[in-house]
């Protein structure tokens, strides 16, 4: 079997939630099926790290995609040369985007459709493309895996489209993530808030990570904190920060809030395990592998109450209602206070961490790859 998968968002040292999720199941998948060959579809210069095996042809063609039009270029045209050219039996796309004038069976894996609750949140031409094309995507693809069982629910809700259409692939979260020793802790808390303890919040700064009512909810935590807690934010920028950085200029603790930037892997698994809770507080997620990656680290989670949040979370999280800094402050409250609470959490963690890993990810696309085949 001949399988042409799209890895634009194999990217070095930058990967994001959907590149994790090309990165690690497409590891375990090529090395595990050696007997089948894989055509790996890059927009730019690769690196060699995500060729895992003799097995994989990579191609690189243009132009590079990052940009609704050159999208539209990449996929619609670019695209349709390289399966014309290699005749793949598959067409695989992580992250969802398919050409529309192909004959190649594809699997497409949407893994939320926050565009379509918050399009404001977005800039006016990503808004324009995602709400146009992905519905045209739901109905052209031969099949769709997807990351919740929320969003397989909201992709049918939305688009109109076959339960049976649809397999649900769990993500998994980096076995490197483990708990780190109090020493290592106490390097790292020194080097991040100078000794204070912090909690810790991971993402991309855009408005749908929910930082203006984390900042609002911190600066009330504040207000009785009585040992000295850092609020950590870890993340690059992206777009329409305006309202994140408003905030955090009139709070009344901004003293209290680092912001890291970027890390890398292993800094970012250091910083997550040594934090007194993972702040997680988005109004809108298809799956969230920040929560599964905290209970790995053994690190208590505060997450929201909505969408697939309390699917990925179980009992192993504090829920909190994230339009309300008031309920993320009295969550705050209570990690920061209650010994026996966070370690329940972080037992019931351990427990819950077990239905998530890379390796079931990669079993159940791989499943659903021969049901996209035999089709």
């Amino acid at each position: 079997m001949k399988i042409a998968v799209n890895t634009r968002l194999l990217l070095k040292d930058k990967l994001e939630g959907i590149g994790w999720f090309t990165f690690e199941s497409l590891k375990r998948i090529t090395q595990q099926h050696k007997e089948h060959e894989f055509i790996f579809i890059f927009d730019r210069p690769y690196c060699d790290d995500f060729i895992f095996g003799d097995n994989i042809t990579p191609i690189v063609i243009g132009p590079q995609a990052r940009h609704p039009f050159l999208y539209y270029i990449w996929f619609n045209r670019s695209i349709p040369k390289v399966l014309e050219e290699h005749k793949p039996d598959l067409f695989l796309s992580p992250d969802g985007y398919i050409p529309l004038n192909t004959k190649t069976k594809t699997l497409a894996v949407f893994h939320d459709l926050n565009f379509e609750h918050f399009s404001q949140d977005l800039p006016l031409s990503e808004r324009y493309y995602y709400k146009k094309y992905f519905p045209k995507f739901a109905k052209r693809a031969s099949r769709l895996a997807t990351v919740s069982e929320f969003s397989k629910q909201d992709i049918i809700k939305q688009y109109g489209i076959d339960s049976e259409k649809i397999d649900i692939v769990y993500n998994g979260a980096n076995e490197k993530y483990i708990p780190l020793s109090p020493a290592i802790k106490k390097l790292i808390i020194e080097k991040h808030t100078g000794g204070k303890p912090y909690f810790v919040f991971i993402g991309a700064l855009n408005p749908r990570k929910n930082l203006v009512n984390l900042l609002k909810a911190f600066d009330l935590f504040k207000e009785t904190d009585k040992k000295g807690i850092q609020l950590l934010i870890v993340g690059e920028k992206m777009h329409k920060t305006n309202g994140i950085f408003h905030t955090y200029e009139n709070m009344h603790y901004k003293a209290d809030v680092s912001f890291s930037g970027r890390l890398n892997n292993v800094e970012l698994h250091k910083a997550l395990a040594s934090a007194v809770a993972l702040t997680y507080v988005s109004y809108f997620e298809g799956f969230g592998i920040p929560i599964v990656e905290a209970f790995y680290t053994e690190t208590p989670v505060i997450t929201s109450n909505v969408t697939s949040m309390p699917e990925v979370a179980g009992d192993a999280a504090l829920l909190v209602d994230p339009f309300s800094p008031q309920d993320i402050a009295l969550a705050l409250s209570k990690i920061a206070v209650d010994d026996e609470l966070r370690q329940e959490l972080i037992e019931k963690g351990n427990k819950r961490k077990n239905e998530f890993h890379w390796q079931k990810t990669a079993d159940n696309l791989w499943k659903s790859i021969i049901k996209t085949v035999n089709n």
